[in-house]
């Protein structure tokens, strides 16, 4: 039998976050996950689990790297039927990506969208790699990531604040996440009229090392 003891008591149609709500609940999560306190227990056992049958209203939509160190209901302390994620190698912003975010927003009303990076990113170094290397090591599947992240990466090979190459992949994450942020705000119509009802697109990088998500400033 089901211990329903720890089982929050959530009910379906109510009202739904707005995205600064949606926002801080993330925040909260991950400061959460930081102590090693978290609360996602009582939202992943079989009452959650049959609650969650007959639909669902995630409060926030993650396009996040395919990553298995990153996965963003554990690092957002977020339960079954929280949040709609969506994981590419890069959190790149292809049509199939778009198209699973405009279904949920306007599907579910979630009023928000956060594409997720993180450090160390393989796909990102992947592209500095190509770019800094005259041989070819990627199979044409792999070079359709990397082509869309290299437009991001591409201006900061050889910058004099990116001579250093752990500065040059950390500053070339937080690029790809925004140009995703961007191509995610401005290449889609039914996102530009969600977005004048109320949706917010944000980046955010996670740490590998310390297990803090933060929320980069536009």
């Amino acid at each position: 039998m089901a211990d329903k003891s720890c089982t929050p008591d959530i009910q379906f149609h109510t009202k739904m976050l707005s995205a600064e709500e949606a926002l801080t609940r993330l925040k909260a999560g991950n400061r959460g996950f930081i102590k090693g306190d978290g609360k996602t227990q009582g939202l992943v056992n079989e009452a959650r689990r049959n609650q969650l049958v007959g639909g669902q209203e995630p409060f926030a939509i993650i396009l996040g790297c395919s990553d298995a160190r990153v996965p963003a209901e554990i690092v957002f302390d977020q339960g079954l039927g929280d949040l709609f994620v969506i994981r590419v190698a890069g959190n790149i912003v292809a049509p199939s990506q778009i198209g699973s975010i405009e279904f949920a927003a306007k599907e579910f009303g979630t009023p928000l969208v956060v594409v997720l990076g993180h450090s160390q990113c393989g796909a990102v170094a992947a592209t500095i790699d190509d770019l800094t290397n005259t041989e070819d090591n990627y199979s044409r599947s792999l070079h359709s990531i990397v082509d869309r992240i290299r437009p991001a990466v591409e201006p900061l090979i050889g910058t004099p604040e990116c001579s250093d190459p752990e500065e040059l992949l950390m500053e070339a994450v937080r690029a790809n996440i925004r140009a995703s942020v961007k191509k995610l705000r401005n290449g889609s119509p039914i996102l530009d009229e969600l977005q004048q009802d109320g949706l917010q697109i944000v980046g955010a990088k996670y740490s590998l090392k310390r297990g803090i998500v933060e929320f980069l400033d536009e």
